[in-house]
């Protein structure tokens, strides 16, 4: 599989595509993520409040892959954003590893107004080699200008809810503007989405899945993915989008699929710990 790379704003190169593992259960973790490693995947998307991030570890001690192939994320949670160093230290200690590629703050939590505390410990992190790049998940432009406002580095990726539904023009242009890359987490959306009569028409005309044309349309937009699969079929399937390309009036129709709707929680009102 041979898979794209992008160059962050702090010259580190990732993976435009690989696996997330949100919701998947421990138990199962361990053997998607060496399913995945071993046809070819060398990004995985875990998070400390996933449960699962020692499974990843041991998967990828176990894949006899070198270390520097794969590309690892992981992600403070809320309740740890003025304790970063010990909460990174703990990831590390359950993944197996003494430096991840990519820690994300992982939502802004604005009620308790602690993300910009945790971004200066997250610039000190990076500095001593436990990260080797930093960034943001779930932020919008207010909290990126904030961040920047009071800060020295300016994040390298910015992960939020990205699908057909919810295209996030705005969003994405704001972060490209400051350098920031976009990553897309649930790039498939609802099941709407999926089943969206446009999509299904595109996927039908070039002989593909909605999921495939639906993960090209990301990729074309330079977005980040890293979709979850629960089946090894379905692994196979989210990879094999590197030999098609959708013309610019197929980019258009999906884009006109956008209706604000989100799948997962608004970054304004979340603030659970």
């Amino acid at each position: 599989m041979s898979v794209p790379t992008i160059t962050l704003n702090d010259g580190n190169r990732i993976p435009q595509f690989g696996l997330g593992v949100f919701l998947m259960p421990p138990e199962e973790t361990k053997e998607h993520v060496a399913f995945a490693l071993a046809n070819g995947y060398r990004h995985i998307d875990t998070a400390a409040i996933y449960g699962n991030e020692r499974e990843v570890g041991e998967a990828i001690a176990e894949s006899g892959i070198p270390r520097d192939e794969i590309f690892v994320t992981t992600k403070l949670w809320n309740n740890r954003q003025t304790d970063a160093p010990a909460a990174l230290a703990e990831s590390l200690e359950k993944l197996g590893l003494d430096q991840v590629d990519l820690y994300l703050i992982h939502w802004p939590t604005p009620q308790f107004d602690t993300y910009v505390e945790a971004w200066q410990s997250m610039e000190q992190l990076q500095a001593q080699g436990l990260t080797r790049s930093i960034g943001v998940s779930n932020f919008h432009q207010q909290h990126l200008k904030r961040l920047l406002d009071a800060s020295n580095i300016v994040p390298a990726v910015n992960q939020i809810e990205v699908h057909p539904s919810l295209a996030q023009f705005e969003l994405v242009d704001f972060n490209t503007s400051l350098g920031i890359v976009t990553e897309a987490w649930s790039p498939l959306g609802r099941r709407a989405d999926l089943d969206d009569s446009v999509i299904v028409g595109i996927a039908e005309r070039l002989g593909r899945t909605p999921a495939q044309v639906i993960l090209r349309w990301h990729i074309q937009r330079g977005i980040i993915v890293f979709p979850k699969a629960s089946s090894p079929e379905r692994l196979r399937e989210n990879a094999d989008i590197f030999d098609f390309e959708l013309s610019a009036d197929d980019m258009t129709a999906i884009d006109g699929v956008d209706s604000g709707n989100r799948v997962g929680s608004n970054p304004e009102t979340m603030n659970r710990r």
